[in-house]
């Protein structure tokens, strides 16, 4: 049995990630998000391929399933794969700014957002629970905290996508995550501690990668059609 330093292992792995999410929470974009003067074309970036992403994320979680080591944990990692919690308001955000689902596919994911992804299902393909919960974790939580963090936006549009985070709609989504985080945890050797230490401090790292790539617009050095 592993003796905790903390009282949950996600809260040490939040603090190994701080300098990381402090960094994300100081970032251009999302201070230009709160300001108003991100422009729209990087916005309209950021939905491509946070839109994407968030499918990869799906997959991710439901090739956790497989992974659950009882009933109870099957059921309630099944309601994170039928509970897309921020789809209605991807929908109602590519509306307002004119993003269409023909242009998102035809853009594709960046390089920074493939390798993110990619991360994401090779850990759920090599490792248990814990690793795969530790990967998937920073996302959510770390878009819950910009209610704190970052606030809310005056902008027009902006001001829908900040209003989501601000009322706390993630609450739950990370409240299970940390739970499956911790409960393997709890039984994990040195090992598999380690592999959820690495999956969670590596997929914080593409947290903030996926920030600076919204703002560069980054995109494939050689573009083929």
């Amino acid at each position: 049995m592993r003796i905790n330093i903390l009282e949950n292992f996600s809260d040490e792995l939040k603090i190994a990630a701080a300098p990381i999410w402090e960094k994300i929470f100081k970032h251009p974009f999302l201070v230009a998000i709160k300001n108003g003067s991100l422009p729209i074309e990087t916005f309209r970036y950021y939905l491509t391929q946070d839109y994407l992403y968030l499918e990869g994320f799906a997959r991710t979680v439901a090739m956790a399933l497989a992974k659950a080591p009882d009933s109870e944990t099957l059921e309630e990692l099944s309601h994170r794969v039928l509970t897309p919690v921020e789809r209605p308001l991807h929908h109602k955000l590519l509306a307002e700014a004119e993003v269409t689902l023909t242009s998102i596919y035809e853009a594709g994911p960046s390089p920074t957002n493939t390798a993110y992804v990619n991360h994401m299902v090779k850990t759920a393909s090599l490792y248990g629970l814990g690793p795969t919960a530790a990967a998937l974790l920073p996302c959510p939580w770390t878009y819950h905290l910009l209610k704190d963090e970052v606030g809310a936006s005056d902008h027009p549009l902006y001001s829908q996508w900040t209003e989501f985070y601000v009322a706390g709609f993630l609450e739950n989504s990370v409240a299970a995550w940390r739970k499956f985080v911790d409960q393997a945890a709890l039984t994990a050797g040195p090992t598999e501690l380690n592999d959820m230490r690495r999956a969670f401090i590596t997929s914080s790292q593409y947290e903030y990668m996926f920030w600076e790539a919204a703002l560069s617009r980054e995109s494939w050095p050689i573009n083929v059609r």
